[in-house]
């Protein structure tokens, strides 16, 4: 699992070297220490966040790992170590958000879902980190253009970034309402039990933009 982990990290650097610093500054794992969190319940949960984990007691174990500028710990739980973990049903929907919550994680930079076997190889670790590499780097050049259209509201763009980086949903759709009161798409969109993200996203930057070309900007 520590391997996969390192495998995953070292394909997003790969990706994050091929674009300029600005955009590799805004990108979530290059911004300091995080801990990853692999979760054994049915699947694997490999969850990626900044909040603090308490040290290790018990059966807990943690691994601590660094490539170059990327510096994280893995830390392992399954039901023996967690039995909340043992009590989910990964064939209902919201499986992950039910993996993050017997967790305690409010926030997370990514999560992925990997079967056991064949998935915790090096190929599939590789198209994960590329995959989330090119996630990354097309949300902060997302924002980065939404920010430059929307005049005056950069501060709540800033926000939904942030909320963006954080993995709260919830948080980008308000915010994204609040930057475009107007546009029936992102309130369609923002209005969803579980609003996608890059879906909310794209409506917001098409929305801004439209709105720039309506205002002469």
């Amino acid at each position: 699992m520590a391997d996969y982990v390192a495998a995953v990290h070292r394909a997003y650097l790969e990706v994050a070297k091929t674009h300029p610093p600005a955009v590799r500054a805004r990108m979530p794992l290059l911004q300091g220490p995080f801990t990853v969190v692999a979760a054994g319940v049915q699947n694997l949960h490999v969850i990626a966040t900044r909040e603090p984990l308490p040290a290790p007691v018990g059966p807990e174990v943690e691994i601590g790992a660094t490539f170059d500028v990327l510096q994280w710990t893995v830390r392992f739980y399954d039901p023996v170590v967690l039995p909340e973990l043992g009590l989910i049903d990964e064939g209902a929907a919201g499986a992950g958000v039910r993996v993050r919550r017997a967790l305690g994680l409010a926030t997370h930079l990514y999560h992925l879902v990997v079967r056991p076997g064949a998935e915790l190889g090096s190929h599939h670790a590789g198209h994960a980190g590329a995959g989330l590499a090119n996630a990354h780097v097309a949300a902060a050049r997302d924002f980065e253009a939404i920010r430059a259209h929307a005049r005056g509201r950069e501060g709540l763009v800033d926000e939904m970034e942030g909320a963006a980086r954080a993995g709260l949903v919830r948080a980008q759709a308000l915010l994204a309402r609040e930057i475009v009161p107007w546009d029936a798409a992102v309130a369609a969109l923002a209005a969803e039990g579980r609003p996608d993200p890059n879906a909310l996203r794209r409506a917001l930057l098409a929305a801004v933009r439209g709105d720039g070309v309506r205002s002469g900007r």
